[in-house]
C-alpha cells in the first residue's frame, strides 16, 4: 500500500473542499473513467475503484474527519498490515491491523473520547434564539424619504405557561441523576491498552441534562410555542430594492434564558413611475416643445420634493441632460444627498393645420445653412465628405 494516492489527490480537490466540490468532482471523473462508458480502457476499472474508494470517505463526515486526523489508518483497520517496520510480527491479534480489536476507529475514540465529544458543550447553558425572515414591499417615494411599517411575523416566544422550562406550572425540571446535568456519561471500556473512558450522551435524558417529569400541555415540554408577533419597523431613507434590514431582537427566542434571534426583512420598492433610480441619483425626462428649444423658456420639473422651476437656455438640443444638484435620494444614514439628471427631449408637433404647415415651410426656409450657429451644416458635412 505505499503507493497508495492520497484521496484529495484522487479525486483532484484542495482539503477544504465543500461537500458540493467533493460530489462534483466525482461526478466528473465518474464520466471520465466509468468502465461501462470506456470498455476499451483497461484501467478504466482500477481508477473507477480507486475514485470510489476515495469518495466513500470524504462524502462521510465522520469518515473525513478521521481520515484528516488519522490517514489512511483513520478509515482503514487493515492499513499496514504485512509491511516492515517492526508491525508485520503482530499481525495476529497484535498491533499489525489491530486484530481482535475491532475498527481502528474503536481505539481512537477510547483514546479521544469520540473525537471531541469530551469537549461537549453545556446542554443547559443559554443559547441564543434562530433568525427568521419577513418581507416588506414599499413605494419609490417611501424608499426616498423613509416611513414606518407595521410587519407581522410569525415567530417562536417563550412559553407563557411554563416560562420557557417546558414543565408543567407549579412544577420544575429536574437534574438528570446519571449525567448530574451534564448531558454526557462516561463509558469505561477495557482493551489490551489498559481502561479507558468514553464520553457520550446520556440516554436516560438525551443529552439535555435534565429530565422534566410533568409536561408542560401548551408547549408539549419544548418550552416554546409559536405566537403571531407584530412589529413597527423604521425603514431608513435611501434604502434600496433587495436590501435586508436586520432587526435585532425580534427572532425565535433561544433555548435557557437565551437571547431572542434576528429579524431580517427583504425589501421591495415598487416602480418609480416617471422617476428611475441610479443609486443615490434620480434621472427622469421632461418634454419642451419646439419653441421652447430654440428661443428657452422656464419649465416645470417633477422632483420628489415637488415640481421646482428650471430655465431652458434657448437653442436647446433634444437629448440635453440638466443637473439637478442634491435633488436625487438621501444616502442611507446620511444627510447628503444625490442629484437629479433631467432629460429633455423635444416634441414634434402632429397634425398641424394648414397654416401652421405654411408657417413652418416659411420658417424653414428662411433658415440659413449655417443658421448662425458658427458650425457647418449637414449639407456641408456630406459635401466635404464627398470631396474628400
Amino acid at each position: 500500500m505505499a503507493d497508495k494516492r492520497d484521496y484529495y489527490e484522487v479525486l483532484g480537490i484542495s482539503k477544504g473542499a465543500s461537500d458540493d466540490e467533493i460530489k462534483h468532482a466525482y461526478k466528473s471523473l465518474a464520466r471520465k473513467y466509468h468502465p461501462d462508458l470506456h470498455p476499451d480502457d483497461k484501467e478504466a476499472e482500477s481508477k473507477m475503484k480507486e475514485i470510489n474508494e476515495a469518495y466513500e470517505v470524504l462524502s462521510d463526515s465522520d469518515k473525513r474527519q478521521r481520515y484528516d486526523q488519522f490517514g489512511f489508518a483513520g478509515v482503514d483497520p487493515t492499513y499496514g498490515q504485512g509491511q516492515g517496520g517492526g508491525y508485520s510480527g503482530y499481525s495476529q491479534g497484535g498491533f499489525g491491523g489491530f486484530g481482535g480489536f475491532g475498527d481502528v476507529g474503536d481505539i481512537f475514540e477510547s483514546f479521544f473520547g469520540g473525537f471531541g465529544g469530551s469537549q461537549r458543550s453545556n446542554p443547559n447553558a443559554p443559547q441564543k434564539g434562530q433568525d427568521i425572515r419577513a418581507s416588506l414591499t414599499i413605494s419609490f417615494m417611501e424608499a426616498c424619504k423613509g416611513t414606518k411599517k407595521q410587519v407581522r411575523v410569525t415567530r417562536y416566544e417563550s412559553c407563557p405557561d411554563c416560562n420557557g422550562t417546558g414543565a408543567r406550572a407549579g412544577t420544575v425540571p429536574e437534574t438528570c441523576p446519571d449525567c448530574h446535568g451534564s448531558g454526557t456519561v462516561k463509558i469505561s471500556q477495557r482493551t489490551a491498552f489498559g481502561v479507558f473512558q468514553t464520553t457520550q450522551a446520556c440516554s436516560r435524558c438525551g443529552g439535555k441534562g435534565r429530565i422534566i417529569k410533568s409536561v408542560c400541555p401548551k408547549c408539549q415540554g419544548q418550552g416554546r410555542a409559536k405566537n403571531v408577533f407584530t412589529r413597527e419597523v423604521e425603514i431608513p431613507a435611501g434604502i434600496d430594492d433587495g436590501q435586508t434590514l436586520r432587526v435585532q431582537g425580534a427572532g425565535n427566542c433561544g433555548a435557557n434564558g437565551g437571547s431572542y434571534g434576528d429579524l431580517n426583512i427583504k425589501v421591495s420598492v415598487r416602480d418609480g413611475g416617471i422617476f428611475e433610480r441610479d443609486g443615490f441619483d434620480i434621472r427622469t425626462e421632461v418634454p419642451i416643445s419646439f419653441a421652447q428649444a430654440a428661443l428657452g423658456d422656464e419649465i416645470t420639473v417633477p422632483t420628489i420634493d415637488g415640481n421646482v422651476k428650471y430655465t431652458v437656455p434657448a437653442g436647446t438640443q433634444t437629448g440635453t441632460v440638466f443637473r439637478l444638484r442634491g435633488r436625487g435620494i438621501q444616502k442611507l444614514y446620511r444627510s447628503d444627498r444625490g442629484d437629479q439628471y433631467v432629460t429633455v427631449n423635444v416634441e414634434v408637433p402632429r397634425n398641424l393645420s394648414r397654416r401652421q404647415e405654411e408657417l413652418l415651410r416659411e420658417f424653414d426656409s428662411s433658415l440659413e445653412d449655417r443658421n448662425q450657429s458658427g458650425r457647418k451644416s449637414f449639407m456641408d458635412k456630406i459635401k466635404d465628405f464627398w470631396n474628400s
